[in-house]
């Protein structure tokens, strides 16, 4: 209201330079009080009194935009000016508290059939906004009602208005051709408001958001939060559905700890549980990635309070450190031990310090100098001394994640020729129907006693190698299987095949296993198994190696 009413003024004093007429001219064709001061009329647009009609103060701000087009015809006219048409009265406002200005309500039904129609609600408290569009034929109504000022217009409204800045004028609080409803106020009290989509979209980039031509949504990965926190702001549920979407598969762990602050801000519950189930997982990755270095204080608190993270303790206090550091950068503060400190603030206890082995601890955090020396060396303590001094770190350990297992073979078997090794590749292609990690395999052993096996594992996707690793085991003559674990676990996507590899190396035959399964259902993950072409060692579904896969779900 106070910018109305500095432009009104403006216009009062100045008058209008196109028209050619000045200031005398203007008042006298207004028939307005010439000696009047301007806080005069600013109390005008700004009364206190209770018994204005809501809404005119849209017909006032009409008036001044088609003050110049009228004054300019009447001079070509050679008329003298008189008191111009009464939908261009100026009359004075009734403003309630609290609220900036309020739309006169339609005088008649607005609801009208045929038309595209968008509704945008706003509350007195809070906002919300509503986009549903249907497409339907056009009206052919003959005529229709100008609801402000109550004229009613002809087929052929465009020959008596001849200018655009008229027939747009016209268009104001006109249910003619409105392809959008404001609904402003609260339950039970609103007041619906037709309008014109391409008016607003050009007046408004806000309102220019709102609108879109089809359904067809390009994303990427540099704008998808900022497309799904407009989605959010302006309730597009199908764009915000699309941005989950696409946040959900390009999430991994070098991103996850980003995910889930963004994810907690927009309150996506299901994007919050996706990025828990990578963080977990992958939690050595993602506590490494830079992306964890760029969330808030209450998401570090989050993570570091989690009792399923899968990863080792000085991990997290490392992790923990890394965030520091870039936290006082972000404030102008110099990385410190005391600045680090001081930023972490009560995060730093949420570090189970004393789960650490004695080695980790002596190597790591008791030289971080972020520690206190009674707290280090009361944690010596804690690890060596029969009477433990109490500590202000959580002392249990958390519990991670339980492996599970899928175990393709009905039975296993062992020959006195078979199963040989001799640096030929044992593998086999799977695929799941809901997203896993997979954390390594399990193996056969030897057949004929305690024996030591170097092999090299290897998971692959269309040839892509994705992760490998090479270690050994000892098996102990039995037929169970023995664990051989990639580095970190490797996130595998549903109705995708992929690929697992096990070159082994060993003199002593070992166990196989037969009676294969083309499915097998293992909790809620179910698996589908084929032979692999890079299998040159005999194995296949039906029988051979790699008997089982370790993952988490």
């Amino acid at each position: 209201m106070g910018v109305l009413a500095r432009h009104t003024k403006r216009a009062l004093q100045y008058g209008d330079a196109e028209s050619g007429y000045t200031t005398d001219e203007l008042f006298s064709s207004l028939h307005l009080p010439f000696n009047y001061s301007a806080d005069w009329w600013i109390d005008l647009l700004m009364p206190t009194t209770p018994d204005c009609l809501y809404g005119r103060i849209m017909k006032f701000l009409t008036f001044f935009l088609l003050l110049p087009e009228t004054l300019k015809r009447t001079r070509k006219s050679g008329k003298q000016l008189s008191k111009l048409p009464v939908c261009y009265e100026i009359v004075t406002l009734s403003l309630r508290k609290k609220m900036a200005a309020e739309l006169y309500p339609a005088s008649i039904n607005t609801n009208l059939p045929n038309t595209n129609s968008t509704a945008v609600t706003a509350a007195s408290k809070k906002t919300i906004v509503q986009v549903t569009q249907t497409v339907t034929t056009p009206t052919t109504t003959a005529t229709q009602q100008n609801i402000n000022n109550n004229n009613v217009e002809t087929a052929s409204w465009q020959s008596t208005h001849p200018t655009l800045r008229e027939r747009n004028a016209l268009m104001f609080n006109n249910e003619l051709m409105a392809d959008v409803h404001f609904v402003v106020g609260p339950p039970g009290a609103s007041q619906k408001v037709p309008a014109h989509k391409y008016v607003l979209a050009v007046g408004s980039s806000v309102f220019g958001a709102m609108y879109m031509y089809s359904d067809e949504i390009e994303l990427e990965a540099d704008t998808v939060l900022a497309t799904l926190y407009a989605a959010k702001k302006y309730i597009v549920p199908a764009l915000a559905k699309a941005c989950v979407t696409f946040l959900e598969t390009s999430l991994e762990a070098k991103n996850a700890c980003v995910l889930l602050s963004q994810s907690r801000l927009f309150e996506e519950p299901e994007l919050t549980q996706r990025c828990w189930e990578v963080i977990d997982a992958q939690a050595e990755l993602a506590l490494r990635s830079e992306g964890f270095c760029e969330i808030d204080l209450q998401t570090l608190e989050i993570i570091l309070k989690r009792e399923t993270l899968n990863t080792r303790e000085a991990v997290v206090f490392q992790a923990a450190l890394d965030w520091a550091v870039a936290e006082c950068k972000r404030q102008g503060l110099g990385p410190t031990s005391r600045n680090k400190r001081a930023v972490l603030g009560k995060a730093l206890y949420l570090v189970r310090i004393p789960t650490m082995t004695l080695e980790e601890f002596a190597n790591g955090a008791a030289q971080s100098d972020v520690l206190t020396l009674e707290e280090t060396h009361d944690v010596f303590l804690w690890y060596t001394a029969a009477n433990k001094p109490k500590l202000e770190f959580p002392l249990q350990k958390r519990k991670g994640l339980t492996p599970q297992r899928c175990h393709r073979f009905q039975s296993s078997a062992y020959r006195s020729n078979q199963w040989r090794y001799r640096g030929r590749c044992d593998s086999i292609q799977f695929a799941v129907d809901k997203r896993i990690f997979i954390a390594g395999l399990g193996l056969y052993g030897s057949s004929g006693g305690k024996a030591e096996y170097s092999v090299k594992i290897e998971l692959k996707r269309q040839g892509v190698t994705l992760a490998q690793n090479l270690t050994k085991f000892v098996s102990d003559g039995s037929s169970n299987t023995f664990s051989v674990w990639f580095e970190h676990p490797v996130q595998v996507e549903q109705d995708t095949f992929y690929t697992v590899s096990a070159v082994l190396d060993g003199n002593e035959l070992s166990y196989f296993g037969q009676e294969g399964m083309t499915e097998v259902q293992c909790g809620k993950v179910t698996f589908q198994f084929q032979c692999s072409s890079d299998s040159t060692n005999g194995t296949g579904v039906q029988g051979g190696q790699i008997p089982e896969l370790v993952f988490y779900a």
